[in-house]
């Protein structure tokens, strides 16, 4: 008999749905409102791989960040707040009192502005805790005009933002709920087409 009670305490344990996120695609938009790539987020043991597919940026190195909230309003994303820094350090992966936990390495476009990138956000985590880039109703991730330098106070003198993407955590405060995102305009291209 005790047996069959913890037999039927493991198949209950094992039917538990897993609430726990280890995997997110982000849809990247540019400051037109035009949906140019995403962003791949994958949990790992060092932290959150970041596998960016990217269109329309000019030729050259470009900073990323992942930013405190999870609001792309264009055509600034000021919205999007600062760089996400739960612990108070400095900017730039280079700085010796850095980084930002949302300080990641630079992207570079090629010569037709695409851009495909795996990064690292070491430290962080898509689960529950301090390092979490869901935490909250979630962040943002951003795109700069220019290259991040790794040092310079508070963003590394990348320029203006021009791609956002936002990271929801699904924890959403009904109240404050985003509009519908804007719709991709790649998707009429093959009605076009014909």
């Amino acid at each position: 008999m005790r047996f069959l009670f913890l037999m039927l305490l493991f198949v209950l344990a094992s039917c538990q749905p897993n609430e726990e996120i280890t995997s997110k695609t982000v849809d990247m938009y540019n400051t037109d409102g035009d949906m140019v790539g995403t962003a791949e987020l994958t949990e790992q043991p060092d932290g959150v791989e970041v596998k960016l597919t990217l269109e329309g940026l000019t030729p050259g190195f470009h900073g990323a960040h992942i930013h405190e909230f999870p609001i792309c309003e264009g055509p600034d994303f000021q919205s999007a707040g600062n760089h996400l820094d739960p612990e108070g350090n400095e900017h730039g992966l280079m700085h010796p009192d850095g980084a930002h936990l949302g300080d990641l390495p630079n992207v570079e476009a090629d010569d037709g502005g695409l851009v495909d990138a795996e990064l690292m956000l070491a430290g962080a985590t898509l689960t529950d805790g301090k390092n979490s880039i869901l935490t909250g109703e979630g962040t943002s991730l951003v795109i700069t005009e220019g290259q991040d330098d790794g040092v310079s106070q508070p963003a590394g003198d990348s320029g203006a933002r021009v791609l956002c993407g936002e990271i929801k955590s699904g924890k959403q405060d009904e109240s404050t709920e985003s509009p519908e995102s804007p719709t991709d305009p790649t998707d009429t291209n093959e009605d076009q087409g014909k």
